[in-house]
Protein backbone atom coordinates (compact mmCIF):
# COMPACT_ATOMS: atom_id res chain seq x y z
CA UNK A 1 0.00 0.00 0.00
CA UNK A 2 1.32 3.43 -0.94
CA UNK A 3 2.14 5.93 1.76
CA UNK A 4 -0.31 8.88 2.05
CA UNK A 5 2.45 11.29 0.99
CA UNK A 6 3.05 9.25 -2.18
CA UNK A 7 -0.66 9.44 -3.03
CA UNK A 8 -0.44 13.23 -2.75
CA UNK A 9 2.67 13.28 -4.93
CA UNK A 10 1.06 11.05 -7.55
CA UNK A 11 -1.94 13.37 -7.75
CA UNK A 12 0.38 16.37 -8.14
CA UNK A 13 2.55 14.64 -10.75
CA UNK A 14 -0.50 13.66 -12.80
CA UNK A 15 -1.83 17.24 -12.60
CA UNK A 16 1.48 18.58 -13.90
CA UNK A 17 1.66 15.86 -16.53
CA UNK A 18 -1.80 16.76 -17.83
CA UNK A 19 -0.65 20.33 -18.45
CA UNK A 20 2.38 19.06 -20.34
CA UNK A 21 0.23 16.79 -22.49
CA UNK A 22 -2.27 19.54 -23.30
CA UNK A 23 0.44 21.85 -24.58
CA UNK A 24 2.07 19.30 -26.87
CA UNK A 25 -0.22 20.32 -29.73
CA UNK A 26 1.13 23.87 -29.71
CA UNK A 27 4.88 23.44 -29.27
CA UNK A 28 5.65 26.08 -31.91
CA UNK A 29 3.79 28.72 -29.88
CA UNK A 30 5.43 28.03 -26.52
CA UNK A 31 7.61 30.79 -25.07
CA UNK A 32 11.13 29.48 -24.40
CA UNK A 33 13.89 31.03 -22.31
CA UNK A 34 17.57 30.05 -22.52
CA UNK A 35 18.56 29.96 -18.82
CA UNK A 36 22.16 29.21 -19.70
CA UNK A 37 23.95 28.12 -22.84
CA UNK A 38 21.86 25.31 -24.39
CA UNK A 39 19.85 25.01 -21.15
CA UNK A 40 16.20 25.85 -21.79
CA UNK A 41 13.02 26.44 -19.83
CA UNK A 42 9.57 27.10 -21.20
CA UNK A 43 6.29 28.59 -20.05
CA UNK A 44 4.99 25.02 -19.85
CA UNK A 45 7.64 24.11 -17.23
CA UNK A 46 6.40 27.04 -15.15
CA UNK A 47 2.70 26.26 -15.60
CA UNK A 48 3.24 22.61 -14.66
CA UNK A 49 5.24 23.56 -11.57
CA UNK A 50 2.56 26.00 -10.42
CA UNK A 51 -0.06 23.25 -10.65
CA UNK A 52 2.18 20.73 -8.88
CA UNK A 53 2.99 23.14 -6.05
CA UNK A 54 -0.70 24.00 -5.65
CA UNK A 55 -1.56 20.33 -5.11
CA UNK A 56 1.32 19.76 -2.70
CA UNK A 57 0.66 22.95 -0.72
CA UNK A 58 -3.02 22.01 -0.41
CA UNK A 59 -2.01 18.89 1.49
CA UNK A 60 0.99 20.21 3.42
CA UNK A 61 1.23 24.02 3.41
CA UNK A 62 4.00 24.00 6.01
CA UNK A 63 6.46 21.97 3.94
CA UNK A 64 9.23 23.83 2.13
CA UNK A 65 9.44 23.70 -1.68
CA UNK A 66 12.49 23.52 -3.93
CA UNK A 67 11.52 23.75 -7.59
CA UNK A 68 13.61 24.04 -10.73
CA UNK A 69 11.57 27.01 -11.96
CA UNK A 70 10.62 28.75 -8.71
CA UNK A 71 13.69 28.11 -6.57
CA UNK A 72 13.41 27.58 -2.81
CA UNK A 73 10.54 28.70 -0.60
CA UNK A 74 9.78 28.07 3.06
CA UNK A 75 6.62 26.57 4.47
CA UNK A 76 3.84 28.84 5.65
CA UNK A 77 5.33 28.82 9.15
CA UNK A 78 8.96 29.20 8.18
CA UNK A 79 11.67 26.53 7.87
CA UNK A 80 10.45 22.94 7.67
CA UNK A 81 11.78 19.48 8.39
CA UNK A 82 10.30 18.42 5.04
CA UNK A 83 11.00 19.72 1.54
CA UNK A 84 9.27 18.97 -1.76
CA UNK A 85 11.91 18.80 -4.54
CA UNK A 86 10.27 19.35 -7.92
CA UNK A 87 11.29 19.06 -11.55
CA UNK A 88 8.05 19.74 -13.43
CA UNK A 89 9.54 18.73 -16.78
CA UNK A 90 12.75 16.72 -16.81
CA UNK A 91 13.75 16.54 -20.45
CA UNK A 92 12.65 20.01 -21.56
CA UNK A 93 14.73 19.93 -24.73
CA UNK A 94 13.17 16.58 -25.69
CA UNK A 95 9.71 17.99 -25.03
CA UNK A 96 10.29 21.12 -27.12
CA UNK A 97 11.57 19.02 -30.03
CA UNK A 98 8.67 16.60 -29.85
CA UNK A 99 10.96 13.77 -28.79
CA UNK A 100 8.85 11.44 -26.61
CA UNK A 101 11.08 11.01 -23.57
CA UNK A 102 10.42 13.33 -20.64
CA UNK A 103 8.80 13.16 -17.22
CA UNK A 104 7.67 14.81 -14.01
CA UNK A 105 9.98 14.19 -11.05
CA UNK A 106 9.00 14.73 -7.40
CA UNK A 107 10.77 13.90 -4.16
CA UNK A 108 9.86 14.55 -0.55
CA UNK A 109 12.96 14.99 1.57
CA UNK A 110 13.10 14.58 5.32
CA UNK A 111 16.05 16.74 6.20
CA UNK A 112 18.68 16.18 3.49
CA UNK A 113 17.53 12.71 2.41
CA UNK A 114 14.70 11.66 0.06
CA UNK A 115 11.87 9.95 1.91
CA UNK A 116 9.41 9.41 -0.95
CA UNK A 117 9.82 9.58 -4.74
CA UNK A 118 7.59 9.78 -7.80
CA UNK A 119 8.74 9.83 -11.43
CA UNK A 120 5.83 10.02 -13.87
CA UNK A 121 6.03 9.51 -17.64
CA UNK A 122 2.71 10.90 -18.96
CA UNK A 123 3.20 9.67 -22.51
CA UNK A 124 3.52 6.02 -21.46
CA UNK A 125 1.42 6.39 -18.30
CA UNK A 126 4.29 4.87 -16.35
CA UNK A 127 4.43 5.76 -12.68
CA UNK A 128 7.61 4.96 -10.74
CA UNK A 129 7.27 5.28 -6.95
CA UNK A 130 9.43 4.57 -3.92
CA UNK A 131 9.40 5.11 -0.18
CA UNK A 132 12.41 4.71 2.08
CA UNK A 133 12.56 1.15 3.37
CA UNK A 134 9.54 0.01 1.33
CA UNK A 135 11.02 -0.77 -2.07
CA UNK A 136 10.31 0.67 -5.52
CA UNK A 137 7.38 0.09 -7.86
CA UNK A 138 6.36 0.67 -11.46
CA UNK A 139 2.59 1.04 -11.80
CA UNK A 140 2.21 -0.71 -8.47
CA UNK A 141 4.46 -3.69 -9.26
CA UNK A 142 7.77 -4.16 -7.49
CA UNK A 143 10.90 -3.44 -9.52
CA UNK A 144 14.55 -4.40 -9.05
CA UNK A 145 17.80 -3.35 -10.65
CA UNK A 146 19.31 -5.66 -13.26
CA UNK A 147 21.43 -8.62 -12.11
CA UNK A 148 24.33 -8.14 -14.54
CA UNK A 149 27.63 -9.00 -12.85
CA UNK A 150 30.10 -7.00 -14.98
CA UNK A 151 30.37 -4.59 -17.89
CA UNK A 152 30.34 -7.31 -20.58
CA UNK A 153 27.13 -6.88 -22.53
CA UNK A 154 25.86 -4.07 -20.31
CA UNK A 155 23.31 -1.54 -21.52
CA UNK A 156 24.42 1.79 -20.08
CA UNK A 157 23.07 5.33 -20.18
CA UNK A 158 24.70 8.74 -19.96
CA UNK A 159 24.00 12.38 -20.76
CA UNK A 160 25.86 15.35 -22.22
CA UNK A 161 24.86 18.17 -19.91
CA UNK A 162 25.27 21.67 -21.43
CA UNK A 163 27.09 22.74 -18.24
CA UNK A 164 29.79 20.09 -18.79
CA UNK A 165 30.77 20.49 -22.46
CA UNK A 166 34.30 21.56 -21.48
CA UNK A 167 34.82 18.01 -20.19
CA UNK A 168 33.43 16.38 -23.34
CA UNK A 169 36.81 14.99 -24.45
CA UNK A 170 37.26 13.14 -21.15
CA UNK A 171 33.70 11.85 -21.27
CA UNK A 172 34.13 10.59 -24.83
CA UNK A 173 37.36 8.82 -23.83
CA UNK A 174 35.41 7.15 -21.02
CA UNK A 175 32.63 6.12 -23.41
CA UNK A 176 35.18 4.68 -25.84
CA UNK A 177 36.65 2.57 -23.05
CA UNK A 178 33.23 1.38 -21.86
CA UNK A 179 32.19 0.35 -25.36
CA UNK A 180 35.00 -2.21 -25.44
CA UNK A 181 32.82 -4.27 -23.09
CA UNK A 182 29.31 -2.79 -23.02
CA UNK A 183 26.64 -3.71 -25.53
CA UNK A 184 25.71 -0.05 -26.01
CA UNK A 185 25.35 3.34 -24.37
CA UNK A 186 22.12 5.31 -24.65
CA UNK A 187 21.71 9.06 -24.34
CA UNK A 188 17.97 9.60 -23.89
CA UNK A 189 17.88 13.11 -22.38
CA UNK A 190 16.11 12.79 -19.01
CA UNK A 191 18.19 12.07 -15.92
CA UNK A 192 15.13 11.27 -13.80
CA UNK A 193 13.87 8.69 -16.30
CA UNK A 194 17.37 7.26 -16.76
CA UNK A 195 17.56 6.60 -13.02
CA UNK A 196 14.04 5.17 -13.01
CA UNK A 197 15.09 2.85 -15.84
CA UNK A 198 18.10 1.69 -13.82
CA UNK A 199 15.74 0.96 -10.94
CA UNK A 200 13.50 -1.05 -13.27
CA UNK A 201 16.40 -2.99 -14.80
CA UNK A 202 16.00 -1.44 -18.25
CA UNK A 203 19.46 0.10 -18.01
CA UNK A 204 22.28 -1.76 -16.27
CA UNK A 205 23.99 1.47 -15.24
CA UNK A 206 23.96 5.23 -15.68
CA UNK A 207 26.45 8.06 -15.27
CA UNK A 208 26.28 11.79 -15.89
CA UNK A 209 27.68 15.06 -14.56
CA UNK A 210 26.27 18.57 -14.35
CA UNK A 211 23.05 17.54 -12.61
CA UNK A 212 21.00 19.51 -10.11
CA UNK A 213 19.20 18.05 -7.09
CA UNK A 214 15.76 18.24 -8.74
CA UNK A 215 17.11 16.08 -11.58
CA UNK A 216 18.16 13.25 -9.27
CA UNK A 217 16.45 13.38 -5.85
CA UNK A 218 13.55 11.10 -6.83
CA UNK A 219 15.64 8.85 -9.07
CA UNK A 220 18.28 8.32 -6.39
CA UNK A 221 15.70 6.92 -3.98
CA UNK A 222 14.20 4.73 -6.72
CA UNK A 223 17.61 3.17 -7.41
CA UNK A 224 18.36 2.54 -3.73
CA UNK A 225 14.95 1.05 -3.02
CA UNK A 226 15.27 -1.19 -6.10
CA UNK A 227 18.45 -2.68 -4.64
CA UNK A 228 21.01 -0.55 -6.47
CA UNK A 229 23.75 1.85 -5.46
CA UNK A 230 24.25 5.47 -6.40
CA UNK A 231 27.06 7.93 -5.69
CA UNK A 232 29.42 10.34 -7.35
CA UNK A 233 32.11 9.31 -9.84
CA UNK A 234 34.43 8.18 -7.02
CA UNK A 235 31.75 6.46 -4.97
CA UNK A 236 31.13 9.20 -2.42
CA UNK A 237 27.64 10.14 -1.27
CA UNK A 238 25.71 12.58 -3.44
CA UNK A 239 25.19 15.09 -0.64
CA UNK A 240 22.03 16.78 0.66
CA UNK A 241 19.04 16.70 -1.65
CA UNK A 242 16.86 19.36 -0.01
CA UNK A 243 18.89 22.42 -1.03
CA UNK A 244 20.15 23.81 -4.31
CA UNK A 245 23.91 23.97 -4.76
CA UNK A 246 26.74 22.91 -7.08
CA UNK A 247 25.98 20.44 -9.83
CA UNK A 248 26.47 16.77 -9.06
CA UNK A 249 28.19 13.82 -10.70
CA UNK A 250 26.10 10.66 -10.56
CA UNK A 251 26.77 6.99 -11.24
CA UNK A 252 24.15 4.33 -10.54
CA UNK A 253 24.02 0.56 -11.04
CA UNK A 254 23.58 -2.66 -9.11
CA UNK A 255 26.04 -3.50 -6.32
CA UNK A 256 28.25 -5.64 -8.59
CA UNK A 257 28.39 -3.37 -11.62
CA UNK A 258 28.90 -0.02 -9.93
CA UNK A 259 32.51 -0.70 -8.89
CA UNK A 260 33.84 -1.50 -12.40
CA UNK A 261 31.80 1.39 -13.78
CA UNK A 262 33.28 3.83 -11.27
CA UNK A 263 36.74 2.36 -11.87
CA UNK A 264 36.43 3.13 -15.58
CA UNK A 265 35.34 6.70 -14.83
CA UNK A 266 38.47 7.12 -12.71
CA UNK A 267 40.97 5.23 -14.88
CA UNK A 268 40.03 7.06 -18.09
CA UNK A 269 40.56 10.42 -16.38
CA UNK A 270 36.92 11.49 -16.56
CA UNK A 271 36.53 11.65 -12.77
CA UNK A 272 39.83 13.52 -12.46
CA UNK A 273 38.52 16.40 -14.58
CA UNK A 274 36.34 17.36 -11.60
CA UNK A 275 39.22 17.48 -9.07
Amino acid sequence: MQQPAVNIMVKAARAGGNILLRHMARLDAIDVVEKDRLDYASEVDRLAEVEIVKELRRAHPDYAVLGEESGHSKGNRGPSRYTWVIDPLDGTSNYLHGFPHWCVSLALCEGPEPLHAVVFDPLRNELFTASRGSGAQLNGKKIRVAERKDLDGAMLATGFAPRERKRADAQLDCIKSLLVHAEDIRRAGSAALDLAYVAAGRFDGYFEAGLKVWDIAAGALLVREAGGRIGDFRGAALGPMHVDGPTRQVVAANVKLIDPLQKTLVNTGYAKTFD
